[in-house]
C-alpha cells in the first residue's frame, strides 16, 4: 500500500449490521459479546461478568438501536431499570443468535502501514526464501495488489 492507495473504513461496523440483520430474519435472538474493559462503553457495572458483557438487541428487548460506523447504542432494560447503552465497535467481540449459537466473531481490522519505497507490503510469492529461513518453512499468507 502507498500514499496514493485510500485507505478504506473499518469492515466491522458492516459486518454487524449484516449478521444482526441475518439473525433478525431467521426469527432468531441477536446477542453482542462485549470487551467492557474497553474504553467508551456504557453498560451496567452489574450486567459486566469478567470484564464482558452479553448484549441482547432484538428489536423487542431495546429500544432505539443504531448500529453506525462508530458504535451500537440503545435503550434496554437491566433489572427492571431502562438504562442507555453504548458500545464503540471496537468492544464488540461477536455477535451470536442466542438459539443456536450460529454466527461471527468480529475479525480486527487489518492496519496497514504504507511501505517507504512504495512496494507491496509482502514479497512477491516467485521470490526466494531468506537465507536464515529453516529448510521447508512457510511464508505467512498475504494478498498481493494485481494491476
Amino acid at each position: 500500500m502507498n500514499d496514493a492507495t485510500p485507505r478504506m473504513t473499518s469492515h466491522r461496523p458492516y459486518l454487524l449490521r449484516a449478521l444482526a440483520e441475518w439473525i433478525a430474519d431467521n426469527d432468531m435472538t441477536p446477542h453482542l459479546l462485549v470487551d467492557a474493559t474497553q474504553a467508551g462503553v456504557q453498560v451496567p457495572a452489574s450486567a459486566v461478568k469478567e470484564g464482558k458483557v452479553v448484549l441482547n438487541i432484538a428489536q423487542r428487548a431495546v429500544a432505539h438501536l443504531l448500529i453506525d460506523n462508530d458504535s451500537v447504542s440503545f435503550s434496554a432494560r437491566f433489572g427492571g431499570v431502562s438504562y442507555p447503552v453504548r458500545v464503540p465497535i471496537p468492544a464488540v467481540l461477536a455477535i451470536y443468535a442466542r438459539e443456536t449459537g450460529q454466527g461471527m466473531a468480529l475479525p480486527d481490522d487489518i492496519v496497514g502501514t504504507p511501505d517507504p519505497d512504495g512496494g507491496d507490503d509482502a514479497p512477491p510469492p516467485d521470490a526466494p526464501a531468506p537465507d536464515d529461513a529453516p529448510t521447508g518453512a512457510k511464508r505467512p499468507p498475504f494478498l498481493r495488489v494485481v494491476k
